[in-house]
């Protein structure tokens, strides 16, 4: 085995400097435990609101925004909405899609993580290990611009399914707006997918 080469010292300090990206993850890690708990809090509190828990069901409907049918007065403004006595098709649809939608949020953490750690800090040396991700073998910076740009899109698609089901809820002009960033989002992806297939395969070194 080749001997590391003896990097000059100021050499040395600049490389030294990609640890100083190590409480970044360290701080994504801490997010990651955020989200786990906040799915585990909605989750109790789906299965507490489906045997009849009114507080519950209170708790899921203003973390999901949704609203009843509305209560207008004779002039026709909106003076209340219908009160909720137990859960229904829609509001399950709206909480399930946002306990998906941590869960794909949770993934693209984890993306970032080991996959930045492995390309920018150091080597995890997870070479034979059973549970090493297929993409950690060939991941790049380009890869995983990839693969964060097609995760961005799935969280997107959740957000926008949420914001239809629930489109009473909102106007005309957030509608146009959410579908116009999804699409953004979609066109952003697929032109950082043909740029990466436009630039030549990087060479493995053995």
């Amino acid at each position: 085995m080749r001997p590391d080469p003896q990097l000059r010292p100021l050499p040395r300090l600049i490389f030294a400097s990609r640890w100083l990206q190590l409480p970044l993850y360290l701080g994504l890690i801490a997010a990651q435990a955020v989200y786990v708990f906040q799915f585990w809090t909605e989750l109790v509190h789906l299965i507490e609101a489906a045997f009849g828990d009114q507080h519950a069901l209170e708790m899921l409907v203003k973390s999901i925004g949704y609203k009843s049918a509305a209560i207008k007065d004779a002039a026709g403004d909106v003076v209340g909405y219908e009160p909720i006595a137990k859960l229904n098709e829609t509001i399950l649809m709206l909480v399930v899609l946002g306990l998906i939608d941590v869960v794909m949020i949770s993934n693209l953490l984890i993306m970032v993580i080991v996959g930045g750690y492995e390309t920018f800090v150091s080597r995890m040396d997870l070479a034979g290990h059973p549970d090493q991700p297929e993409w950690l073998s060939h991941v790049n910076a380009s890869v995983l611009k990839v693969k964060l740009a097609t995760a961005i899109i799935g969280i997107s698609s959740i957000h926008l399914l949420k914001t239809f089901i629930n489109a009473d809820n909102y106007g005309e002009k957030t509608l146009l707006w959410q579908t116009l960033i999804h699409v953004a989002f979609l066109l952003s992806a697929m032109a950082i997918a043909y740029t990466d297939r436009l630039l030549p395969a990087p060479e493995h070194k053995h």
